[in-house]
């Protein structure tokens, strides 16, 4: 699949793959970002902010929205390098390639390989992260999608294990300083844990998780945008044991997934892969069973 280079959002180059669904948006100006995922003529599913559309060369980190690929564990001058220079770019197979410069002041180089199915509304993401420095280097790839308003993320529970024929633990629950498990954004299910964004909130909420069934759902109006991330049950996942994150507040929610901490030596490079799916007419309800009878269908039709 050809890019074709279009105008968005004020950038005036931009990459944009289509099948005849949906397009993914690219920019070139600034990056890697995919700033635009969505249904041909529709909404963005993913987050745009208005005042930081369309600017290039800023000196300091800018959001933009989008998709994004950072660095954990979260080190405000290593994780927010900013993006802001224009990104290489090329066909690669049947994919596309996006690659950063080489960040001045970590050392560190990002690309992303998008490859969009021509057939179907699946997108393969391989996030890479290569070290240039003299030295090595120990992180964890961290991507993340930042969602657009007004939806909810679900995220699955562990299956259930009757007590005494288990006994050991079977998912750690990672919470944030500013983490309020009674805030009315929360359902606490059996089965599942859903996340609301809420444009009228006053804090962000944010809660990470192991979750071994390597899958989060946004659901926003009728509407599923669903991604798949590895689990490695051998993987030393940073944040106390996290390969899922998810963070909130009036403007977004953010579905993030990450890999396992590795040190890189100079030259190495890590990749982590993500797919991402989206529907469109489907009706998600509130309740365990309501999201039972619709999600599992549509999981079955991903790979992880």
């Amino acid at each position: 699949m050809k890019p074709e280079i279009v105008p968005y959002g004020g950038w005036q180059k931009c990459l944009r793959l289509a099948n005849n669904e949906v397009e993914l948006i690219i920019t070139a100006e600034v990056g890697p970002r995919i700033i635009r995922f969505g249904f041909i003529g529709g909404v963005n599913e993913f987050v745009e902010y208005p005042e930081q559309m369309g600017r290039t060369g800023d000196t300091e980190y800018v959001a933009y929205g989008g998709h994004r690929l950072w660095i954990a564990p979260e080190v405000v001058e290593r994780t927010k390098h900013p993006d802001n220079l224009p990104v290489e770019w090329a066909q690669e197979g049947e994919g596309l390639r996006v690659t950063a410069p080489v960040e001045e002041r970590t050392g560190i180089q990002k690309s992303l390989r998008i490859w969009l199915n021509p057939q179907r509304n699946h997108v393969h993401v391989i996030h890479r992260i290569t070290n240039h420095n003299v030295w090595p280097v120990t992180l964890a790839p961290w991507a993340l999608t930042v969602m657009a308003p007004g939806g909810r993320v679900i995220v699955p529970q562990e299956p259930y294990r009757p007590h005494p024929d288990f006994l050991l633990p079977v998912r750690p629950l990672v919470l944030w300083g500013y983490t309020n498990m009674s805030d009315p954004r929360w359902r606490w299910g059996e089965r599942y844990i859903q996340l609301r964004q809420d444009v009228n909130a006053q804090r962000p909420q944010k809660f990470g998780a192991l979750n071994t069934l390597g899958w989060a759902a946004y659901v926003n109006g009728d509407r599923v945008f669903l991604k798949r991330f590895p689990y490695d049950p051998h993987a030393n996942y940073p944040d106390f044991g996290c390969n899922c994150e998810f963070f909130t507040n009036s403007r977004m929610l953010e579905v993030e997934s990450l890999g396992g901490l590795v040190t890189l030596e100079p030259g190495d490079s890590v990749t982590h892969e993500e797919h991402w799916y989206l529907w469109r007419g489907v009706q998600v309800g509130d309740t365990d069973e309501t999201i039972d009878a619709v999600l599992p269908d549509l999981v079955a039709q991903t790979v992880g």
